[in-house]
C-alpha cells in the first residue's frame, strides 16, 4: 500500500473553483479506479489556502495509473494556476483504519 500527503498553497482568490475540481477529482477517482483506496482533501482553519490531501493507493501500479486517468490530467490543468506550491511526502503507513463511509 502507498499512502502520501500532498501539501498544497492555493491561491487565495481561487479557493471556491478549487475546492469545486477537487471535489470532483477526488469522487471520480474514488469511484472509477479500484487501486484507489481513499483520497482525503482539508484545508487548515485558520488558513484555508493551505490544503493537505492524504491518498492511499493499492500498490505503485494503482498510483501510476491515476496519474494517466483523464480526470486527474483535467484536474492537474485546471488548477495548475491556483497552485502557488506542491510538496508531495512519502509516508510508511503505521495504522490506517477507517468505518464504513459515513460522509458524502
Amino acid at each position: 500500500m502507498i499512502v502520501r500527503i500532498a501539501e498544497l498553497e492555493i491561491d487565495a482568490d481561487c479557493l471556491d473553483a478549487y475546492a469545486a475540481l477537487i471535489a470532483e477529482e477526488t469522487e471520480a477517482s474514488v469511484r472509477l479506479e479500484p487501486g484507489v483506496l481513499f483520497l482525503f482533501a482539508v484545508s487548515a482553519r485558520e488558513s484555508p489556502h493551505l490544503v493537505r490531501v492524504i491518498e492511499g493507493y493499492a500498490d505503485q501500479a494503482a498510483y501510476e495509473m491515476h496519474l494517466t486517468t483523464p480526470h486527474f490530467l483535467k484536474y492537474k490543468a485546471e488548477t495548475a494556476g491556483m497552485v502557488k506550491s506542491l510538496r508531495l511526502i512519502e509516508t510508511d503507513p503505521i495504522s490506517l483504519k477507517a468505518k464504513a463511509q459515513i460522509w458524502n
